[in-house]
């Protein structure tokens, strides 16, 4: 493969197949495959897309060798402010202990206990580790603090380093306020959502037993909405609950999980705009069942992939090794795989600059040392990702 740095267009060419995310391109199929293809970028933008033959003249080229390119996975789940790992509870798990909501004072421990500077650190290195794999938009939350400096803390942190970040003060009930969890609702609603709000983009709510109920839930989402904060919610994850209901009521941008969904839930889902995004991460991690991806999409549902890269459920930052997952484990097909990692993630941040490969799009793809996307499923473990371009920029 061959390139230049100069300033000025740049054409990728001799790319195998090109996945866009627009049907009206290519196959006219969803994710808009093009064979033989080119892009053509201008600073930090897509500005054609088409036929290598047809390409037009620019500045500098680089010869893709016949592999595929894609659109940078749009991780919209994360949480990767966090101190110490959970090792051995993993390790116990895997030997036959439930995963609960508990774990997490284990992480809260730790990171309250980290230095600006570890915590720092940490981010930028599961930043870091993601892009390498092709992620080029990554959400992270707070929620390991649950305190109000920390939590402030966590997403001033998360703030230098992305763009995309929730504040979820209501991740669990802390040990601090277990007899009078009220008392830290009120805190999550009041004094800490006005020291979060300055730096949060999204307010999140983990609405499960053991967590924090509907009603609770429902005051915490629509307390952050009146400070300009957009909801996501943690929904149905563990088990079956109102998480999802609340989540299309209150026009939250995602229910996450979804692995506990009755008919109704599904129905919601499918007619409103709240996307369904599944994190198979999880399930992985702590050997629960698998999301139905084939009951969401056949129902009409816009379903996201993401890592929920954290250290407790699901401690890994690699979108192919989802993408593998959801086509092994939840009845996705590879077309639909890699349209939930990019164009998916991209509705569950309700963006349209990213996720996609056509004129306008910022100039976010991941080259495969591979002829198709399609390997990303098919070659699971391998790292097939050999170059990464972030707003215009080649990174790796």
């Amino acid at each position: 493969m061959t390139t230049t740095t100069t300033a000025g267009t740049t054409a990728l060419t001799n790319i195998a197949s090109l996945v866009t995310n627009d049907p009206s391109l290519g196959d006219g199929s969803p994710i808009g495959l093009i064979q033989d293809a080119a892009v053509v970028i201008d600073g930090d933008h897509v500005v054609w897309v088409g036929e290598s033959s047809k390409a037009p003249a620019t500045d500098n080229a680089v010869d893709a060798g016949g592999r595929a390119v894609i659109p940078g996975f749009v991780d919209s789940h994360s949480h990767l402010v966090f101190a110490g790992d959970r090792t051995q509870e993993f390790n116990a798990r895997m030997s036959g202990r439930a995963y609960s909501a508990g774990g997490i004072r284990t992480t809260v421990a730790a990171t309250r206990a980290a230095t600006d500077t570890e915590l720092s650190a940490n981010v930028a290195r599961y930043l870091a580790e993601a892009l390498r794999q092709g992620t080029t938009t990554q959400e992270t939350k707070s929620g390991y603090g649950l305190t109000v400096e920390d939590e402030a803390r966590a997403l001033r942190i998360a703030r230098a380093q992305t763009d995309e970040v929730t504040y979820l003060g209501a991740h669990i009930v802390p040990p601090d306020h277990a007899d009078d969890p009220a008392a830290y609702v009120a805190l999550v609603t009041g004094e800490m959502l006005d020291a979060c709000a300055p730096y949060a983009r999204w307010i999140d709510v983990f609405c499960e037993k053991g967590a924090f109920d509907g009603d609770q839930a429902r005051a915490i989402l629509t307390a952050g909405a009146a400070k300009g904060l957009h909801p996501r919610v943690h929904a149905n994850q563990l088990s079956y609950g109102p998480g999802v209901q609340l989540a299309v009521e209150l026009d939250a941008a995602s229910a996450d999980h979804c692995t506990h969904l009755t008919d109704a839930d599904v129905d919601a889902l499918a007619q409103g705009a709240t996307v369904a995004t599944l994190l198979p991460g999880a399930e992985f991690s702590t050997r629960a069942a698998w999301p139905d991806a084939r009951r969401l999409l056949d129902a009409g549902a816009t379903v996201a992939l993401s890592t929920d890269c954290n250290p407790g459920s699901s401690f890994t930052s690699s979108m192919p090794f989802c993408i593998a997952l959801a086509v092994r484990d939840m009845g996705m097909t590879p077309d639909e795989a890699v349209w939930s990692a990019t164009a998916g993630g991209a509705a569950a941040l309700r963006r349209q600059d990213i996720g996609r490969l056509t004129p306008g799009a910022r100039a976010d793809l991941a080259l495969l040392d591979a002829p198709s996307h399609v390997h990303l499923a098919y070659r699971p473990g391998v790292p097939l990702v050999t170059g990464v371009w972030r707003a215009g920029e080649r990174i790796h």
